[in-house]
């Protein structure tokens, strides 16, 4: 059987050792042996997300934190700057939306960084916003933010600075603490290697002082009940346990290959899967690269169907565009527990489908282009 390549941004293949932990008997959630995985969890995370201060763990998808950095933060008619450069900034607006914050909405081009210049002049004219909301990797367009810049604008004032690092955690660099981010929020299926089904969410000192003043409901995402859980390692709900202990594996490998080291390999990765792709005359469709997805236009072919021959065909599962960009532009991540063989295999691919769709191109060259900067 053809052994499945999963290069989509999200999920991301599982590590051997994390198969076998999420295999493990089931455990009781409340009793000693768990709270111990949970307090190993629990200083792990601080790691990745480069914080000293909680990270809290939810079992939800993603989406689920972006919620709670809502919900618990702020009030009914607060002001929050939000900015909208693809799917997931669309979906911070919308969440803002849907509990009633006003949304100042900061449009810009998908595939663009934001402006400093224009944020900064929202926060100067309009007195009362009292958050940003922005993501460190923008997946739908595989573009990263200048997130150490804009946190710059928001350190010293009383504006919270909320951070979706959903895609981007543990390959796009993010010092959360050091630059000063209020608000981290990511999920299980991306950099940390695990299937879906965990949402973490990081907070500070100032995070913690809005979460005084907010008067929004919730019950679930909870981060006040969270937070003193926390406190004893544990839990107000029941937790995911198998995931969780895919955690702990997930964190050790992280921490055994270091953190910086990921960030390195991953932007070499990256960059040599960009200039592969570039090689084969495809174009790459951001101005400022993750290095946790690619995403690149194909002129003259429907890029959904070389998503779906790649995958029906080959076994090999990326991911196309999406809004606008649907059948436009085809996305190859470069995160988790992909690597340099993974990405040969899928360049490999990607020239038979190309070929096989009338696409001219010199056999081998992106291989060729891929080994060249991947090894210099």
């Amino acid at each position: 059987m053809r052994h499945p390549y999963l290069m989509t941004p999200g999920p991301s293949p599982l590590a051997p050792q994390i198969r076998e932990a999420l295999g493990r008997d089931i455990i009781h959630h409340r009793t000693e042996e768990f709270r111990n995985i949970l307090a190993e969890i629990n200083e792990g995370l601080k790691y990745v997300f480069r914080t000293n201060e909680p990270v809290l763990t939810f079992a939800s998808s993603g989406t689920g934190a972006m919620q709670a950095a809502v919900s618990n933060f702020l009030s009914s008619k607060d002001k929050a700057l939000v900015v909208v450069g693809g799917k997931f900034g669309e979906r911070w607006r919308e969440i803002c939306e849907t509990f009633s914050v006003e949304v100042v909405s900061l449009d810009i081009e998908w595939g663009s960084p934001p402006s400093l210049e224009k944020i900064s002049d929202i926060l100067k004219k309009d007195s009362q916003v009292r958050a940003i909301y922005t993501t460190l990797c923008e997946t739908s367009t595989a573009t990263v933010y200048n997130i150490k810049e804009i946190a710059q604008l928001t350190k010293d004032k009383e504006i919270l600075l909320v951070v979706d690092a959903i895609s981007g955690l543990g390959q796009d660099v993010l010092e959360t603490q050091a630059w000063g981010v209020d608000i981290v929020v990511a999920g299980s299926q991306k950099g940390f290697m695990l299937p879906p089904g965990l949402a973490f969410i990081s907070l500070n000192k100032k995070a913690e002082e809005f979460l005084k003043q907010s008067d929004l409901p919730d019950y679930y995402f909870n981060v006040r009940e969270a937070l003193k859980s926390y406190q004893k390692n544990d839990t107000p709900f029941t937790p995911a346990v198998s995931l969780i202990r895919g955690l702990a594996e997930a964190i050790k490998i992280i921490k055994e290959e270091g953190i910086e080291n990921r960030w390195e390999y991953f932007k070499k990765l990256s960059s040599a899967t960009r200039e592969a792709l570039k090689s084969l005359g495809l174009k790459l469709f951001s101005k400022s690269p993750s290095s946790s997805v690619t995403a690149v236009s194909v002129e003259g072919l429907d890029t959904q169907e070389i998503v779906k021959r790649m995958r029906t065909k080959y076994g090999i599962s990326i991911a196309g565009g999406q809004a606008h960009l649907k059948g436009k532009i085809i996305r190859i991540a470069h995160m988790g527990y992909i690597n340099e063989q993974d990405m040969v295999m899928c360049l490999f691919c990607l020239e038979k489908v190309l070929n096989e769709l009338g696409y001219k191109l010199e056999k081998g060259i992106s291989l060729k282009t891929f080994q060249e900067v991947f090894y210099s």
